[in-house]
């Protein structure tokens, strides 16, 4: 009996012993329940990517926007940072080739949602851009210049923000207005004075103004001089008034200073460029040209004492700058599906894009000027006569190049100006283009 327990004893320690060994073994997921799921970590698929298309404008442009360009960092990277939620598929395509890649785009229904260009109407008129108020946070809307938001308005709506700018603006050669005892002028009569004493005190071995009237700056010298006068190209309509009283007064002033052995001896074929040569040489004390004058002359091995400021007008008028830009502007629809969602992102675009301490870096890689004062404020802390650029800025005004007559007025005002040079008739002249463009 004895024997016999033991026995059974010993079985029953097999068999518990193989059980504990098949316990171990890992059970097929099959047949056991699984367990629930950890709550998952964001994924990229929940992100909202952004697709921006940027211009080339430089060589600068790739390398400030996906390479090290900004401080050893990227903008996408410094972004995405510190924007987490929002990513970027940002290309940079070169400005001979971003109008054909984007209309192919939008021809396979592939529009990107941010777009940096010159031109807007054209997807205006299709219905294809959302209008700024949508997106632009109002803080930043309000820091840009009102001149170049105007630009982008059709039919009482905005359809894109500036983005890079430029202007002209009235150097002078510090050193040689110095030596002349006189001020920079801001009225047509001090301009007339200060070129009289320059013409005088350097017994004509410096040319006190540079115009040029040209093809080259085409109609650049008229709108400075008529917008300075109260007049312009068109009225309060929009319609042309190109022979308006205030026009042909502007001109007469202008061949006037001509007259006066003022200028340069041959505005009708001394381009900008071999103005901004005769700056560079310290053969000319004032002239109106872009802001890029400082870097041309350094590119060229000059130095030149310089300051910038507004561009003289008539007494009791306002002077007025020319302007131009590039844009940003944000196209409906997208991959994202939340519509507000989306917006919301494109803002945070934009708050990052213009903040000062990013922008700066931007307009500095590319060559122009900032289209939101704050930046302009920025970069005068560090150079204090850069300050003047804010109100250049804000006086700037705009060829109305969209109407289908630009080509045709801008050449016309050219031979005005030459034929004056010569003797010719201006308000004959200007009568007769104001009928040929009224028809």
């Amino acid at each position: 009996m004895k024997k016999l327990l033991a026995l059974l004893l010993a079985a029953v320690m097999v068999f518990a012993l193989t059980a504990c060994g098949r316990q171990a073994a890992p059970a097929p997921a099959a047949e056991t329940p699984s367990a629930e799921p950890a709550a998952a970590e964001p994924t990229a698929a929940e992100d909202i990517t952004l697709d921006v298309v940027i211009c080339q404008y430089g060589p600068g442009t790739q390398e400030w926007f996906l390479g090290k360009g900004m401080n050893g960092t990227s903008f996408v990277d410094k972004f995405e940072t510190e924007n987490p939620g929002v990513k970027l598929h940002l290309e940079v395509i070169p400005r001979d080739d971003i109008h054909q890649v984007v209309e192919t785009r939008i021809a396979n229904n592939n529009a990107p949602d941010i777009l940096n260009i010159d031109t807007f109407s054209e997807f205006v008129s299709d219905g294809l851009l959302m209008p700024v108020k949508d997106y632009c946070p109002e803080d930043l809307y309000n820091d840009f210049f009102p001149a170049f938001i105007a630009e982008s308005v059709i039919d009482g709506t905005v359809w894109a923000l500036p983005d890079l700018v430029s202007a002209r603006a009235l150097f002078c050669n510090v050193d040689l207005l110095k030596g002349a005892g006189v001020e920079v002028p801001t009225t047509w009569a001090e301009l007339e004075d200060a070129c009289q004493a320059i013409l005088d005190y350097y017994d004509g071995d410096v040319y006190p103004w540079g115009i040029d009237m040209t093809t080259e700056e085409d109609p650049f010298c008229f709108a400075c001089c008529a917008w300075g006068n109260g007049g312009g190209f068109t009225d309060d309509d929009g319609s042309w008034a190109l022979n308006r009283a205030e026009n042909v007064e502007a001109v007469e002033f202008t061949i006037g200073l001509v007259d006066k052995g003022f200028t340069n001896p041959n505005p009708a074929t001394e381009t900008i460029f071999d103005l901004q040569d005769m700056f560079a040489d310290g053969k000319l004390a004032m002239l109106l040209t872009t802001h890029r004058l400082p870097a041309y002359i350094s590119e060229k091995g000059g130095s030149i004492n310089m300051t910038a400021a507004g561009i003289p007008a008539n007494e009791g008028k306002l002077g007025s700058s020319v302007g131009d830009m590039e844009r940003i502007m944000v196209f409906r629809g997208g991959s994202a599906p939340d519509q507000a969602a989306r917006s919301e992102a494109i803002g945070k675009f934009l708050k990052f894009f213009y903040d000062p301490k990013n922008y700066v870096g931007r307009v500095g890689t590319e060559g122009f000027l900032p289209a939101v004062n704050s930046a302009v404020e920025a970069l005068a802390v560090s150079d204090p006569s850069f300050g003047v650029w804010s109100d250049i800025l804000g006086s700037c005004r705009f060829y109305p190049a969209d109407k289908a007559e630009w080509p045709a007025v801008r050449q016309g005002i050219t031979a005005v100006e030459q034929l004056a040079l010569i003797g010719g008739d201006i308000r004959a002249g200007l009568d007769a283009l104001q009928a040929e463009v009224t028809g």
